[in-house]
């Protein structure tokens, strides 16, 4: 996968947070901040994010088939 792919993954993921409205107030999620995780050696990109309006707290959980050919060795390669 080459970077331009694995941004385009994540560009969509943030689509998805941009366009989904708040249930509490309807206002718009904003990234906390986002980890990569192993589950049932799957990886996953799960972001924490927090509504801009209310403060209110979710969690959106994406596929992220690019992590595993991201580890940073391959990071800093694809760099470079």
């Amino acid at each position: 996968m080459t970077f331009k792919d694995i941004m385009k993954y994540i560009e969509s993921e943030y689509s998805i947070i941009n366009y989904t409205p708040c249930k509490v107030c309807g206002g718009n999620y904003i990234v906390k901040y986002s980890n990569e995780i192993l589950i049932d050696d799957i990886p996953y990109d799960i972001c924490h994010c927090v509504c801009s309006s209310c403060g209110y707290e979710k969690i959106f959980q994406f596929c992220a088939p690019f992590v595993k050919e991201t580890l940073p060795v391959n990071i800093r390669a694809i760099l470079n």
